[in-house]
């Protein structure tokens, strides 16, 4: 598991009970979160924008005002808004379906987006030229992590390796820190995260249907009994 160790914890508790008794789970966060020391204002802001429960964490951390509206992208993240205080709204799954439907609701405005310092998206921009006047400020860092020494331990050795990536910055990272023999089995979150990933050798690399957890837990399942199946054939490597 690549993402930070509380949200690799998530992930892993909510797949199938029989997925989890067939592997062995290794935490190796390729990211660090650190809040920013900035303070954030919000002089005259009418809602708030989150994309990632990291921006609510930060946000929540320092102090920023609960009596606004937050607009946030995907299930946990309005989850985790909400459970820090926030009337939260979820507006769609992606970045460009929170975009639209902003665009379909125009709620008052100046709207806030906290983001990391490293986003995709453009999301206050494309908002602002719509009508939406909408600011933006990054709440905090992801700083490159190594593969930790488990991690690299089996990643040298010759059973499947299942790695989930979950944004195209990480699939950056474990593209050039990667340097294995284990077979790989890789599943990407989109289309722009499995971009960075194919210069990889790997046995398999499945791309989530939609942008969620869910679909992503369903790619990892999928997975696992691909790679214990060809683990059992006879004369597999």
């Amino acid at each position: 598991m690549t993402r930070p160790r509380a949200a690799s914890e998530r992930f892993v508790a909510q797949l199938p009970t029989r997925v989890r008794s067939r592997v062995e789970v290794i935490h190796s966060p390729i990211l660090e979160i650190k809040p920013l020391a900035a303070p954030i204002c919000t002089a005259e802001t009418q809602g708030l924008i989150f994309t990632s429960s990291n921006a609510v964490n930060a946000a929540a951390s320092a102090g920023v005002r609960r009596d606004l509206p937050a607009y946030c992208v995907g299930s946990t993240t309005t989850a985790t808004a909400e459970g820090a205080g926030w009337d939260a709204h979820m507006v769609g799954g992606t970045a460009e379906e929170l975009v639209a439907g902003l665009l379909q609701i125009r709620p008052n405005s100046p709207l806030l987006h906290l983001r990391g310092e490293h986003s995709r998206g453009n999301i206050a921009e494309r908002l602002t030229e719509m009508g939406v006047t909408t600011r933006e400020q990054a709440v905090y860092q992801q700083l490159l992590l190594p593969l930790s020494p488990e991690a690299k331990a089996a990643s040298e050795g010759d059973r499947p390796v299942i790695a989930p990536i979950f944004s195209p910055r990480t699939a950056r990272q474990f593209a050039d820190i990667w340097a294995g023999t284990a077979p790989l089995w890789l599943a990407a979150i989109s289309e722009a995260t499995a971009e960075p990933l194919k210069s990889l050798g790997y046995e398999r690399l499945k791309i989530a249907k939609e942008p969620t957890p869910k679909k992503m837990r369903k790619a990892v399942k999928k997975l696992v009994k691909h790679a214990l199946r060809v683990e059992r054939e006879p004369g597999a490597d």
